[in-house]
């Protein structure tokens, strides 16, 4: 850097390219956020619902933007009659729903 160019002013070209890569970045962060929430949202669904037997209007998903840090806030409405063996449940649940597939058959017995 010479001395001549030391006291130069910048020409508002870059600066003006600068603020414009800036507002473009700010607006893509801000269109894309929604989509993530919803992507998260449907995905935070399913895990629930593999565990809980939950609808899916009873999970609120909100994302929060500051300058320094973001958040992700889930809230999920969970029915409270819940039993404590979760795992217990779904196996007996999915018992169930085969047994509902299976057609009755008729039995006589001679005798």
């Amino acid at each position: 850097m010479n001395i001549i160019s030391f006291f130069k002013r910048p020409t508002t070209a870059p600066v003006a390219k600068d603020r414009l890569k800036l507002l473009l970045a700010h607006e893509r962060a801000a269109v894309g956020a929604s989509d993530v929430i919803a992507l998260l949202r449907e995905e935070i669904i399913a895990v629930i619902a593999k565990h809980f037997p939950v609808e899916s209007d009873a999970i609120t998903v909100r994302m929060e933007s500051g300058d320094a840090i973001s958040t992700l806030e889930v809230e999920v409405e969970i029915p409270t009659p819940l039993c404590v063996n979760v795992k217990t449940n779904a196996e007996e649940a999915k018992k169930k729903a085969e047994l509902q597939k299976l057609k009755p058959v008729e039995v006589t017995v001679e005798g």
